[in-house]
């Protein structure tokens, strides 16, 4: 009965995270009781606006999972109770930046010490059509199906769905426990546009400020760079 009141994003969320430490080598049940925290972005929750909808049909007889399985929070707090892990479980919602946000929290736990291990990323679930209509009705989705980001022709961004999700640990650790680094987060950063002209709008100074945080953050000179991979929406409003 849980299972039927469950959020899609749930079970997606669970899925990602054993194929994850699969990949990185380490068995789940190494990880049990630890501190293992978990930060993961989501933003439209598409399944309890359904569930929502169906109340008055046996709701009394589904409210107890329902409240479970609707609940954003859950998503990353069913994956922290499914494997055992001790450590923060936290749901992120930034809209088009929750999953990097989720990963920004993951790194500034393991660097405090909150955390000796994190799975940080997103997920994301397209069951209903009500966001994706909003998002066309303000005139965000691309008309012909296909995103142009930076680019001239760009006319809208276009919705999808599945996980992502990483495993991270402190450099000192992975060396430690000889783990394959696949990749090392040197350093992060966020902050928020603050007012500017309009709340979905770009605020290009506070992105610099962002940016110089991060090369801060990381100790790295802006000018030794040489690939940059960015968020586009693909709009014109959102690109510039």
């Amino acid at each position: 009965r849980e299972a039927l009141e469950m959020d899609p994003q749930q079970r997606l969320a669970l899925e990602p995270t054993w194929e994850a430490l699969e990949h990185a080598h380490i068995p789940p049940s190494d990880l049990k009781g630890a501190p293992v925290g978990v930060f993961i972005g989501t933003s439209t929750n598409d399944y309890q606006l359904l569930a929502t909808m169906g109340l008055g049909e046996g709701a009394e007889d589904t409210a107890a999972y329902a409240l479970t399985g609707t609940a954003t929070s859950i998503i990353a707090n069913r994956v922290s109770y499914f494997f055992d892990f001790h450590g923060p479980s936290v749901a992120i919602d930034t809209a088009c930046s929750s999953s990097l946000v989720a990963v920004h929290q993951a790194v500034r736990s393991l660097r405090s010490g909150e955390s000796s291990v994190a799975v940080a990323g997103g997920v994301n679930m397209l069951i209903t059509p009500a966001a994706t209509l909003g998002f066309d009705r303000i005139g965000a989705q691309a008309k012909d199906g296909h995103i142009k980001a930076f680019s001239a022709d760009a006319d809208g961004m276009i919705r999808a769905e599945g996980g992502g999700l990483v495993v991270l640990k402190r450099m000192a650790d992975a060396r430690r426990d000889g783990d394959k680094v696949l990749a090392v987060i040197a350093g992060s950063a966020v902050n928020s546009d603050g007012r500017s002209n309009g709340l979905p709008a770009p605020n290009p100074e506070a992105q610099v400020e962002v940016l110089r945080s991060a090369y801060t953050d990381a100790a790295i000179d802006p000018r030794t760079v040489d690939y940059v991979e960015a968020h586009g929406t693909g709009t014109c409003l959102g690109d510039p």
